[in-house]
């Protein structure tokens, strides 16, 4: 059985903080998630989207309450945040983070939060904010566990049981070897996204590259559509790292450079880097099945969904999801769920042999 937390707070409402407060919710792992941002409209959405129960814009006495604690603001702003959390914060509360650097949090929080255990969850969008928040971001996510050499065993593993709970897995790292690891791949990404795009808005031919510009740059370029204010702090707090990994980026452009003149070379190189790419692990944002999907008109009179589940049910066709998608005065639709191809092409037909529209 699921542990279930009496109350959790959240410290920061955007789509990290957001996408945690909807798995603890959803998943019915907390029994009240409270939510604080300094921001009035960051809440407000918080609660449009479902992310929490009751929301705060200070800080005070509902802190010590909390069973579990997370930090998910910007990482440059995790020190003083913690530094005001632990002002109210109560010895028995497990305190963890959501920032994508981990040394200087770790070093700086630690000593602040007694139950405080790093983390990082590898997951995000280039679409920021609460409003864009959704728990399957989560969901088979790998979730880095960074403790400091003080963290209690019992902390570290109620945090990674925690986790598994939100649907993500859990990785035990030194803060310090995470920082150099996601410095290479995910900061550096970064920089070089801003860097291809900086290219291009400093050329002049610059309205005919952005109408040449297809799916290939497009992906490698995604990531700079993110926050700039939260990629700006991310890539500035691990600067060292950082610098290590663009010295040895620097060196493969050399070497690809070279291989211009040496047809063979460049081929094999581009046959590595094949081979590197394609044995990348391919990680499903869901751990719900797929689902087969019908969308059937319906007139705006009592008991038509009564009338839809009954034939079906006759039929011998399970519904496994269902959703009211719009409800005029002239009458709406429904979306009906199946969990296989057959089952959806049976019920199209049943619900067409009675009369209703179906795509």
């Amino acid at each position: 059985m699921q542990p279930v937390l009496r109350k959790a707070g959240i410290f920061g409402m955007g789509l990290l903080g957001g996408s945690v407060g909807l798995g603890l919710r959803e998943r019915f792992l907390a029994q009240e998630v409270h939510a604080y941002d300094p921001d009035p409209e960051a809440l407000e959405a918080a609660l449009a989207v479902g992310a929490a129960d009751r929301v705060h814009t200070e800080l005070g006495a509902w802190v010590a309450e909390l069973d579990l604690g997370v930090l998910a603001a910007p990482v440059g702003a995790l020190p003083e945040l913690g530094r005001a959390v632990s002002a109210y914060a109560a010895p028995h509360t497990l305190w963890t983070d959501v920032g994508s650097v981990k040394g200087p949090v770790v070093a700086a929080l630690t000593p602040l939060l007694p139950r405080f255990v790093g983390g990082h969850p590898m997951a995000g969008s280039e679409r920021s904010g609460v409003r864009h928040a959704h728990a399957g971001l989560l969901e088979n996510a790998v979730w880095v566990i960074t403790p400091s050499e003080a963290t209690p065993p019992e902390d570290q593993r109620a945090l990674a049981q925690l986790v598994q709970h939100l649907g993500a897995y859990p990785l035990i790292l030194p803060p310090a070897l995470h920082d150099r690891l996601v410095a290479r791949i995910s900061h550096l990404p970064y920089l070089l996204a801003v860097a291809l795009n900086l290219l291009v808005a400093q050329n002049g031919e610059r309205e005919h590259l952005m109408f040449l510009a297809a799916g290939g740059f497009r992906d490698l370029t995604r990531v700079a559509s993110g926050s700039p204010r939260m990629s700006r702090d991310m890539v500035r707090e691990n600067r060292a790292a950082l610098r290590e990994a663009l010295a040895d980026f620097r060196a493969v452009l050399e070497e690809l450079e070279a291989l211009l003149e040496d047809p063979e070379g460049l081929l094999a190189a581009a046959i590595r880097a094949k081979r590197t790419r394609d044995s990348l692990p391919i990680v499903r944002r869901s751990l719900l099945p797929e689902m087969y999907d019908l969308v059937v008109q319906v007139p705006d009179r009592p008991g038509q969904i009564a009338r839809i589940a009954t034939a079906l049910g006759e039929a011998g066709v399970n519904i496994k999801d269902i959703e009211v998608l719009t409800i005029r005065d002239e009458g709406g639709a429904i979306r009906l769920g199946f969990g296989s191809r057959e089952e959806s092409a049976r019920a199209r037909q049943v619900l067409e042999q009675i009369g209703y529209r179906v795509r």
